[in-house]
């Protein structure tokens, strides 16, 4: 028996902007059993209106099946399953950090200047750090940063929009 390929695939959905819709949708996943991977969720250019990104991991026929049923719900304007290569996609975490002394303090920095991050806090044992960009990115950073020890993590999830 074949193995179907799994890939990460991004779902944007326009949705109405009121109570219960985000409950509605993730409530369809929830009852085939389906893992989101992330969910974002904030107004648009219309005030009525609300764009919801989930990433899922799954194959194309399942992907596609939650798709078809996810268009089903009233609350659902329209929906997309976008090409990674032609979007735009960014991620933001709140790291905070272990610093032991100085030097620590000095190289957490340093790498934050080159994630082309923010220092959002700091205070005798610790400093929270903003990095805003790709999951890959953020990834990578967080690599780095368990040398220092991480205390916490707080991630968004991917927003994303079609380039052009």
């Amino acid at each position: 028996m074949e193995k179907k390929e799994e890939k990460n695939y991004i779902i944007s959905t326009i949705v109405e902007n009121k109570p219960g819709v985000l409950y509605r949708a993730s409530n369809m996943f929830r009852k085939r059993a389906f893992n989101i991977d992330s969910i974002s969720v904030g107004p648009t250019e219309r005030k009525d209106l609300a764009r919801m990104t989930i990433t899922i991991n799954g194959d194309e026929p399942i992907v596609e099946q939650l798709v078809k049923q996810l268009g089903k719900l009233i609350d659902v304007i329209k929906i997309s399953v976008l090409n990674p290569q032609n979007t735009v996609i960014r991620e933001l975490a709140l790291i905070k950090l272990h610093v032991a002394d100085a030097k620590a303090r000095s190289d957490i920095i340093n790498f934050v200047n080159i994630f082309r991050g923010r220092i959002v806090d700091v205070s005798i044992g610790s400093m929270m750090v903003e990095i805003t960009g790709t999951p890959d990115k953020i990834d990578a950073f967080l690599t780095l940063a368990t040398t220092f020890g991480i205390k916490e993590i707080a991630r968004t999830g991917i927003t994303a929009l079609v380039r052009g």
